[in-house]
């Protein structure tokens, strides 16, 4: 026995001193520390766990701050391919490669690639890898003038990359990592640029992530969880986006989607590089060629789905705010803002409206007038959205409904597990398994299953819809806590027990010990839970849960669940009030947008906020969702003049324009203060003016895909300047926005494009033109935010008025840009689209059946004459009436006009020589006749041709 022993010793002893070689021989070719796939992701890796996975152990001298990992996995981990007949099918898990550190390795993988036009779609799985079962065009073909391709390579780890037809390596997986299990899979690659933009949903300071320097982990797990506009916490927040753009050197972008509902997370790596990590299912990817990248969203759309068009009213200006203290201070808000003469469309109501927080009931106490008084709203064009939360309560009539239309809830996975202290409280959820929590409401609540393949569920949700609407006329939906929020899950002492409005009722336990606890708490649980340091489980459900009717654990889908809600809400609207409108979701997936919009959620009344709501907006553009804002003047809180008053103004520019702020926080709708008040009413009668232009840019969308907030460099790809802008945008090709960002400040520092001209579209400036490339620039109170109009531009306006109903019945404008700089000829191009604004739209259709005008616009002039023609290239079968145009302004018109040569068709136009005039200092030139408008579009012409003579 003791010589047995020594043996043993020496054995042990032999082994370390072999790996103590080989670790001091891997560290001798210690990779590039911007290169390396970290093999301890989870926090505080040691050097004894880093050395038994089988990789290598290099610290660096480098500030922690840049997160290089110590621990990482050596380049030739992964697996090869065994497949010879059909090269690249199968692949093999290489036998000395590092093993799957969290869960048994897969030994076959399956790898199919697909050509979708012009780009490709990749799958890298197993047989059994869970596919999220959502509505996306999986075969889409990609039309560009350029052509991805795969190359395999075969070498002691199997690689891939995805070109360009010139060579360009849009991916290379060479840097290695391929990790494949059941709990675990991981996959990394070189990319060929550091101008990356997109991954969501998240919080940070520039639209550009940085991977100069440092490593960063991006989870990605929908979660009820804020902003934090005032640190880069990198906290997952409310949906789930795993899409980017990347912007190469040459101006060329491409997008890569990788399609994944587990929790999961991307890491930014220095090299440049980038790591997708996630704890369970397939990884499939989606490599789109661009090369532009506007064609790269549009690309994006063909999979996901083009944005839903909203109502016209649904752009105008939105109020809110959680707390009001019933129907007497909602009537009172809007009649300060109406009484300030500030255009205004549509008033919300939160949760307040309710009886107890209970969807589908109206409170009776201080809301029972609410139907009446929203009859005399309607009258007077202001329309109602109303918030529902996806948590029901168990013991009232709609949750009654729900059982006896078999609706199907959340359920525990066995009845021996159910919390029997709180389902045995309720008659109508006690012989049940469903998983009952704790949000808003009096008593338990449970959660609709949207996953549901019979659709009885989503059936009875629409039902609820219609019956309530028949009760109080809403026009607009709001969807809230739909991450399947719940309160104070497996916390001893839930902060509403303090709460005079809730009563102390038992929350929702999730076993994180023991044999059922593997889903909440997972051998690798992702920087969604290491970041707040908690359970996967936190403030939702436990991650067992089942859907479908019990046939897929809650861990898989989670993610999907607002997407999953948005989807029959947009059915729900439909069906109770038979025209377009709005939803708004807080919790968004891939495909989201196609269904309905999003508001950035629960920021703070900061300028941080203010800030990152303009990098929010133009995100989610990119991801797909064009109807988009934030919380006007900050949700938590309390705001200030200033802050207020510049957030007012930028709010104009988002798509989806609403303030908003919580229960106990200082009113803060614009007439609280004066000077708030009256620079509201001219931001909004700015955006009110440009609201034809908003329109169509969101009509092209639906239509065609694209954006209509839109990061500068999407115009400007070949510009570097414009590769690092956060805090300016464009609306559609034309309109560039300059924000003001910071208190205490009359002017803005930008940058304006230097291949093209600019015109001031804002204060006394209005029209002349503007110094492009770097500048500073007036930003005035009492004005919109700084706003420029491209050269080659031409856009369509209104007169406006104080609501959008009323300001369509107005005559249309035309304001064109010339643009010397670049054409020579002078000309200018626009559209225009037009339609009732109301009338249900299938986005998904060819738009062939969709009643709508569509009119192009074409100037041109040199020294002698100017013509502007104006075609309509699509007439409704409908003909609505169409207002005439009134008015044209020419900005960068170098010659005056003799205004009395002005003919349409060449008939003479009966302009205003009063109204109409020319300025040799701004070079503006305007013809206009205000009473009855000078050309007139309801004539049954399909063109007009609109000419004038110079003077010499």
């Amino acid at each position: 026995m003791q010589f047995g022993s020594i043996l043993l010793q020496i054995l042990q002893l032999t082994l370390s001193w072999a790996a103590s070689l080989l670790q001091n021989d891997l560290q001798s070719n210690a990779l590039d520390p911007s290169k390396r796939v970290d093999c301890g992701p989870e926090p505080s890796i040691t050097q004894d766990l880093c050395v038994k996975r089988g990789c290598i152990w290099s610290p660096t001298s480098a500030p922690l701050e840049r997160r290089i990992p110590y621990c990482y996995y050596p380049p030739d981990t992964g697996y090869f391919v065994v497949d010879q007949v059909n090269p690249g099918n199968k692949w093999q898990k290489s036998p000395n490669s590092v093993k799957n550190p969290y869960c048994d390795d897969a030994q076959t993988l399956n790898f199919e690639q697909q050509e979708i036009g012009s780009g490709i779609r990749l799958v890298i799985g197993t047989d059994n890898s869970f596919v999220p079962d959502i509505a996306l065009n999986r075969s889409p073909q990609i039309q560009s003038s350029e052509k991805l391709k795969v190359k395999i390579r075969n070498t002691t780890a199997a690689s891939f990359t995805v070109e360009r037809d010139d060579g360009t390596r849009i991916w290379d997986t060479s840097i290695g990592g391929l990790i494949f299990g059941e709990k675990y899979i991981q996959i990394s690659a070189f990319i060929p640029t550091y101008n990356i933009y997109g991954f969501g949903e998240h919080i940070h300071q520039t639209l550009k992530h940085d991977l100069t320097d440092t490593y960063k982990t991006w989870p990605m797990f929908a979660r009820d969880q804020g902003p934090d506009s005032a640190s880069e916490s990198r906290q997952n927040l409310y949906g789930v986006h795993n899409f980017y753009m990347g912007l190469e050197e040459n101006g060329k972008a491409h997008g890569v989607f990788m399609l994944n509902s587990h929790p999961q997370e991307v890491v930014t790596g220095p090299a440049p590089h980038l790591t997708y990590r996630a704890i369970g299912g397939r990884f499939e990817f989606y490599f789109l060629p661009g090369p532009s990248p506007s064609e790269v969203v549009q690309q994006y759309q063909q999979i996901i789905g083009r944005p839903y068009l909203p109502a016209y009213w649904a752009l105008g200006y939105q109020f809110c705010r959680y707390g009001f203290t019933g129907l007497a201070e909602v009537k009172d808000t809007v009649r300060r803002i109406q009484a300030a003469q500030i255009p205004f469309d549509v008033i919300f109501a939160d949760i307040d409206y309710m009886d107890r927080y209970k969807d589908f009931t109206t409170g009776k106490e201080k809301w029972g007038d609410f139907p009446t008084y929203m009859d005399q709203l309607h009258q007077k064009n202001v329309k109602l959205t109303l918030i529902f939360d996806p948590a029901i309560e168990v013991d009232y009539d709609s949750f009654s409904r729900a059982l006896d239309a078999d609706a199907s809830f959340l359920s525990w996975p066995r009845a021996d597990l159910v919390q029997r202290e709180i389902q045995d409280l309720y008659p109508l959820a006690k012989d049940t398994t469903i998983m009952l929590g704790v949000v808003w409401p009096d008593a338990h609540v449970a959660f609709p299953d949207f996953y549901d393949d019979t659709n009885k569920t989503q059936q009875w949700w629409i039902d609820e819809f219609k019956t309530y609407h028949g009760k109080l006329g809403f026009d607009g939906i709001w969807i809230d806590m739909n991450e399947m929020s719940v309160f104070a899950t497996n916390d001893p002492n839930p902060w509403y027990y303090n709460n005079p409005d809730h009563p102390d009722i038992a929350p929702l336990k999730c076993p994180v010990e023991g044999p059922d606890s593997e889903l909440d708490n997972p051998p690798y649980k992702t920087w969604a839970s290491y970041l707040i340091n908690k359970d996967l489980c936190d403030v939702t459900l436990c991650m067992f849960a089942t859907t479908n009717r019990g046939k897929q654990p809650l861990v898989k889908v989670k993610s999907l669940y607002g997407l999953k809600e948005t989807i029959v809400t947009n059915q729900a609207l439909k069906q109770s009030t038979g025209k377009r409108g709005q939803v708004i979701s807080r919790s968004t997936f891939a495909s989201s947008g196609h269904y309905g919009g999003h508001w950035l959620g629960d920021n703070t009344a900061r300028w941080e906020d203010l800030r990152t709501t303009i990098i929010g907006a133009q995100e989610f553009n990119i991801f797909g969702i064009t109807h988009v804002g934030s919380d006007v003047c900050g949700f938590n809180g309390d705001t200030n003049e200033e802050l207020c008053l510049r957030w007012q103004q930028l709010g104009a520019f988002h798509s989806f324009f609403r303030n908003h702020n919580t229960i106990g926080a200082k009113p803060q709708d614009p007439p609280q203060w004066q000077s708030v008040a009256q620079t509201t009413r001219t931001a909004n009668l700015w955006r009110y003016r440009h609201l034809p232009y908003l329109n169509s840019l969101h009509f092209i969308a639906s239509k065609e895909g694209g954006t209509v907030v839109r990061p500068v460099f999407f115009e400007f790809p070949k510009d570097p300047e414009t590769f690092n802008l956060s805090y300016e945008f464009m609306w559609g090709s034309s309109i560039l926005v300059m924000p003001v960002t910071q208190p205490d400040v009359l002017t803005v520092d930008g940058y304006l494009p230097e291949d093209t001209e600019w015109y001031y579209l804002y204060s006394n400036l209005y029209g002349s033109q503007a110094s492009s490339g770097s500048g500073t620039f007036d930003a005035p109170k009492n004005s919109s935010s700084p706003v420029f109009l491209r050269g080659g531009s031409i856009i369509p306006r209104q007169a406006p008025a104080l609501t959008t109903t009323d300001t369509r019945k107005n005559h249309f404008q035309l304001a064109i840009a010339c643009n010397k700089k670049v054409d020579p000829k002078n000309t200018a191009f626009g559209e225009f689209y037009w339609d009732d604004g109301e009338s249900w739209v299938d986005v998904d259709s060819d738009f062939s059946n969709v009643d709508y005008y569509k009119f192009n616009y074409t100037f041109k002039y040199d020294a002698q004459l100017a013509q502007l023609d104006i075609n309509l290239v699509k007439i409704p079968k409908n003909r609505l009436t169409l207002p005439p145009i009134e008015q044209i302004e020419v900005f960068g018109y170098l010659q005056s006009a003799t205004l009395r040569s002005v003919k349409v068709n060449d008939q003479d136009a009966q302009i205003s020589l009063q109204e109409s005039s020319y300025s040799g200092l701004s070079k503006v030139l305007r013809l206009s006749r205000t009473d009855k408008g000078f050309i007139q579009l309801n004539d049954h012409l399909d063109k007009w041709t609109v000419t004038w003579k110079n003077t010499f």
